[in-house]
């Protein structure tokens, strides 16, 4: 089994990027940039703050957060009008019945967040939205997920500012340590899922999918259940010069799901699955097309990575693909419109390589 090893010790932190006006433009088309009544900044503006534990008592990264008494009333009058904007569009009636209930606050990562739990006054329901300094790599990985994968996501934009929807699932870490095992899934769904999440990464150049970056979807079927992997962390999209780090495969922390991957899984059916989301991707690429090409076309005018590493990258994904039109890429953006125009050469019966090979 091949872990990259080199991907498995401390990076240095990313920096964030602003979003430039461009991209800013982009977002305002599509509703994703928006006046919202409370920014990072006023949230970070909090009066203490209280350790946060589990339901087994062991301290999690996280800090319950406390504001002053004064400002308590409006603060969550705008914590509710965000949450009407990402949920309905800014129709405040249908959000009356809600309370904000707790505010989380995370010091660990690059995005440093505030989790806001919101309550039905009616049944008690919770959900949860976060809110981020806005980052422009962040903002693109979302993009691009919307547009590429099969999932559909919330979020919204200010200045420096960025509200995302709560993914929900189970994280990947625990999903291997007690569920790969211990329930009654199929082994050849879970495994089929790996390969297709697998390609998603690579080709729209999502990095650092280690297991606790993502969230596992499990869906009651009338055969055994349905999974699906989601991202759940858009920090490293398109910023690492290393090929591998944009494959989940090569990391140690996903060697639990590999290795049973591999188990399960014949080589020619991993292809098959593998040709499936390509075709999937290139499908949705199709559906979205003009979108796709606008923001494409602003990530390929963008700085999201010094140079250096998008001609490490660009070296890399050359002499994978087979292809020179790669080193003519000076941005991120380009490799990742140079990727998606690879698996269409592919697809359209030209002699090309598969986008990556699973492990065996």
């Amino acid at each position: 089994m091949a872990i990259d090893e080199a991907l498995n010790h401390p990076t240095p932190k990313k920096p964030a990027y602003p979003i430039v006006e461009g991209f800013r433009n982009y977002l305002a088309r599509y509703k994703r940039e928006r006046e919202l009544p409370v920014t990072y900044e006023r949230m970070r503006d909090f009066h203490e703050a209280i350790p946060l534990t589990d339901e087994q008592g062991r301290p999690t990264l996280w800090d319950s957060v406390i504001y002053r008494a004064d400002e308590m009333a409006d603060l969550n009058a705008g914590l509710k009008q965000i949450y009407a904007l990402l949920r309905v569009d800014g129709d405040f009636s249908m959000v009356e019945h809600l309370y904000i209930d707790r505010v989380d606050f995370c010091s660990f990562g690059n995005s440093t967040p505030f989790r806001v739990r919101i309550v039905n006054a009616y049944n008690d329901n919770q959900d949860y939205f976060y809110i981020k300094k806005a980052d422009a790599s962040r903002a693109y990985g979302l993009e691009l997920e919307h547009l590429l994968s099969p999932n559909r996501l919330n979020f919204l934009t200010s200045g420096s500012t960025l509200v995302e929807e709560h993914i929900a699932g189970i994280p990947g870490d625990i999903f291997i340590a007690k569920w790969l095992e211990g329930h009654d899934l199929s082994p050849v769904r879970v495994a089929k899922e790996m390969v297709k999440f697998n390609e998603r990464c690579f080709v729209r150049l999502l990095g650092d999918m280690r297991s606790y970056n993502y969230v596992v979807v499990v869906t009651p079927d009338f055969e055994s259940a349905q999974v699906r992997i989601r991202a759940m962390d858009f920090d490293q999209q398109s910023y690492n010069g290393r090929k591998n780090f944009y494959l989940p495969q090569f990391f140690k922390e996903n060697f639990g799901v590999v290795r049973y991957c591999i188990k399960h899984l014949h080589p020619r059916t991993a292809l098959q699955y593998q040709r499936e989301e390509q075709t999937l991707i290139l499908h949705r690429a199709e559906l979205a097309s003009q979108r796709l090409g606008l923001l494409l076309a602003e990530m390929a005018r963008d700085d999201l990575a010094p140079a250096e590493k998008v001609h490490e990258l660009r070296l890399g994904l050359a002499e994978h693909f087979q292809r020179a039109e790669y080193l003519q890429c000076e941005t991120m953006g380009a490799l990742v419109r140079e990727n998606l125009a690879s698996l269409r050469r592919l697809l359209g019966g030209a002699a090309a390589p598969a986008a990556t090979e699973f492990v065996f």
